[in-house]
C-alpha cells in the first residue's frame, strides 16, 4: 500500500515559521505538491525557488555534481530524500564534501524527509527528494 503525506500531515509545526517559503502540501511514490504546483520528477526545494526536473548523473548514486545546478544556493541544512524505499546512495565523499561547505546533511527515505522538512527553518533548510523507489 502507498502512503500518502497530506498538507496537515506536514504542516510547519512551529506557527513562527515564516509561511512564504516553500510549502511541501502533498507526497506521495513519484508525486509532489509544492506551494500547489504538481512535480512528478525529483526537486530539490530551496529557500527561494523549487529547482525541477532534477538529474544526478547515476539516478541512484549521489554525487556532489549532482548540485552543480544549485550551486552556491544550498542552505546551511540539506534533508536528501533517499527515495520511498530509500534505494538512492549519496556516496560518502558528497556528504564530506557538504559537511565542508557547513552544510549539514540529513539522509532519509523521501517520506520521512518530507516530514523532517516541515519541522525545519525553510529560510535555512533545502531538500534534495528522490521521489520513486
Amino acid at each position: 500500500a502507498q502512503s500518502t503525506i497530506s498538507t496537515q500531515e506536514v504542516a510547519r509545526t512551529d506557527s513562527g515559521n515564516d509561511r512564504s517559503m516553500a510549502s511541501i502540501e502533498e507526497y506521495r511514490f513519484g508525486h509532489i505538491v509544492i506551494d500547489g504546483e504538481s512535480y512528478d520528477k525529483d526537486v530539490i526545494i530551496l529557500p527561494d525557488r523549487v529547482q525541477p526536473n532534477w538529474w544526478r548523473k547515476d539516478g541512484h548514486s549521489l554525487h556532489i555534481e549532482d548540485f552543480d545546478v544549485v550551486e552556491g544556493e544550498l542552505p546551511d541544512h540539506l534533508v536528501v530524500g533517499a527515495g520511498a524505499h530509500h534505494q538512492m546512495h549519496p556516496e560518502p565523499k558528497t556528504i564530506s564534501k557538504l559537511e565542508a561547505r557547513g552544510i549539514t546533511v540529513e539522509v532519509l527515505d523521501t517520506t520521512a524527509a518530507v516530514r523532517r522538512y516541515s519541522e525545519l527553518e525553510p529560510a535555512t533548510t533545502a531538500a534534495a527528494l528522490h521521489l520513486t523507489c
